[in-house]
């Protein structure tokens, strides 16, 4: 009986899906019936279905076939390429133009020393040619290339230090006496393995982070990833940075003193989890461990 009971109610609901309506527009006024539809709720919901999915199919359409699409994280400008192409032709007319004007130049000093003109210069070869069934698709090998060179390069920047250099470094750093930039707690320390090349330090909210050293401010800015940053250049090639301050107080080409303050500590950026300043220390553009010098 419960089962029969159930069907009914399922019948009965299905049933009240194909009832009909009638949907009037009338005048406010006169009461005069403009437009009069009617309707099911199966028809209503199968429009609304049948809208909706054309939408979606639009709105996908008009993001990967138009420029729109450059407005989305992700994608580069559908006309890169095509710019790039164009930059080519440039550089090459610019190149034979600059020849020319170099012969002009040398037959003038020719003229006035009293020696024979040249009266003609090899042009560098034309490479218009090369661009007319250019091909703008990625290959395979194009790809398997590209990773190959990144792979080489990978912190190619401080792998080549010899160690001569090394003991050098290592004999200046720890001749200088470093100011601490702030007081706190290390939560993520130097390793360049993971391209972290700096240590994170928690401290009090509203604490005012000070320069290690003597030096002039060669950045103060903002950026979507680390937010407020300002970096010091200080002596002997060495340059300290500081990001996810809340504040900056120093712009481009103040001079500052060891233990002025520079900023205020925060948590701006979308790489940062928390109030916490990072801080980096190069030498010579290599990073190096601030653990191994400074007492956080």
């Amino acid at each position: 009986m419960a089962k029969t009971k159930e069907n009914i109610k399922k019948v009965k609901w299905f049933n009240k899906l194909k009832w009909k309506y009638r949907l009037v527009i009338m005048h406010d006024q006169t009461l005069e019936e403009r437009l009069t539809f009617r309707l099911t709720r199966l028809n209503v919901f199968i429009a609304l279905g049948t809208i909706t999915i054309i939408l979606i199919f639009l709105t996908s359409v008009l993001i990967a076939f138009t420029p729109l699409r450059e407005y989305i994280p992700g994608y580069t400008n559908v006309n890169l390429k095509k710019d790039l192409y164009e930059l080519q032709l440039k550089t090459d007319s610019i190149e034979k133009d600059l020849v020319q004007k170099d012969l002009f130049i040398e037959n003038l000093k020719r003229i006035v020393s009293g020696e024979e003109i040249v009266e003609d210069r090899a042009l560098p070869r034309d490479t218009t040619a090369r661009y007319i069934d250019i091909q703008l698709t990625r290959t395979q090998e194009d790809s398997l290339l590209r990773a190959e060179i990144e792979n080489q390069s990978k912190y190619s920047l401080y792998q080549i230090e010899s160690a001569e250099m090394a003991t050098q470094r290592r004999l200046t750093l720890g001749n200088m006496l470093f100011f601490t930039p702030i007081k706190g707690v290390v939560t993520n320390e130097f390793n360049a393995d993971k391209q972290h090349f700096g240590v994170d330090i928690v401290s009090k909210k509203d604490e005012a982070i000070k320069s290690v050293l003597n030096g002039t401010v060669i950045i103060s800015t903002w950026t979507v990833e680390t937010g407020y940053v300002i970096g010091i250049q200080h002596q002997q090639g060495i340059v300290s940075i500081y990001k996810h301050n809340s504040a900056l107080l120093k712009r481009v080409g103040d001079m500052v003193k060891a233990g002025e303050v520079i900023a205020i500590i925060g948590e701006t950026g979308e790489l940062t989890t928390g109030p916490h300043l990072h801080f980096e220390l190069w030498s010579q553009g290599t990073p190096v461990n601030p653990q191994e010098i400074i007492s956080f």
